[in-house]
């Protein structure tokens, strides 16, 4: 296979799967790992890509980056709803669960539907929407409407978590770097994310795979603020060792 139709294969994948790895790129071209680094580095000296540990992320990634949720929605589907699975497998009835925004959390929402005794804790509009139909307790933290996510945000909404006390939260984020943490492109969205771990008993980190290496504008809190994480088996490797060392507990789905 010639460089240019390699490349031009690899920005195909990256526009379809949101993130490529060195290690997957090498084995599916039948290459090695220094030719597919040659290719990246080639690509973003043309403002093609961004390179980031281990692969890369497509151009347009920035730190202040904020794609709406149903754009979000189209991005890593499967492995949402295999996230999600796991998740709701973590829940047991009578608990009171704490929901933040985001598709994976969404997921998560449809999930419990199937619970009968729950306390559902959230800041999502779409969420409430979504089990408004269901036997669950729904408590809505309020707040000023954030249209890219629908979620609820500033004092109003830190203010009810602060009276709140929630036995498990699911927290989905935009970027998670093994060194500096969890962030999201938004400073409210990340103060009421930080409220929101405050208040619950465990911490529960929902991301797919794409999200690592990746570092947006607001920080929410160190990894060691995360007592779980659940993920797909697209981690890259360094990035997972990293987390098991730091004494996180990890399912992969």
């Amino acid at each position: 296979m010639l460089n240019e139709e390699r490349r031009r294969h690899i920005l195909e994948i990256l526009n379809r799967d949101g993130r490529v790895l060195v290690v997957d790129l090498a084995k599916q071209f039948r290459t090695s790992q220094v030719t597919i680094r040659k290719d990246l580095d080639a690509l973003q000296a043309n403002g093609r890509i961004h390179r980031s540990h281990g692969g890369a992320l497509p151009a347009q990634e920035s730190a202040l980056e904020d794609p709406t949720l149903r754009e979000k929605e189209k991005l890593h589907r499967k492995e949402k709803l295999k996230i999600a699975a796991a998740a709701v497998r973590m829940v047991q009835e009578g608990q009171v669960v704490i929901l933040d925004s985001g598709t994976t959390t969404t997921a998560i929402a449809r999930a419990l539907r199937n619970f009968e005794n729950l306390t559902i804790i959230t800041n999502a509009v779409n969420i409430a929407a979504e089990l408004s139909g269901s036997s669950l307790e729904l408590i809505l933290t309020g707040g000023t409407l954030r249209k890219n996510s629908f979620s609820l945000v500033g004092p109003i909404a830190e203010e009810t978590l602060r009276r709140l006390n929630g036995d498990i939260l699911f927290l989905g984020v935009d970027g998670f770097d093994v060194q500096h943490g969890l962030t999201t492109p938004n400073l409210l969205e990340a103060k009421v994310n930080r409220a929101m771990m405050d208040v619950a008993r465990v911490v529960v980190a929902v991301c797919d795979s794409s999200k690592f290496g990746r570092r947006t504008l607001s920080s929410i809190a160190p990894p060691s603020g995360v007592h779980h994480l659940i993920t797909d088996h697209g981690i890259p490797k360094p990035d997972l060792a990293a987390l098991k060392k730091a004494g996180i507990q990890i399912t992969l789905v």
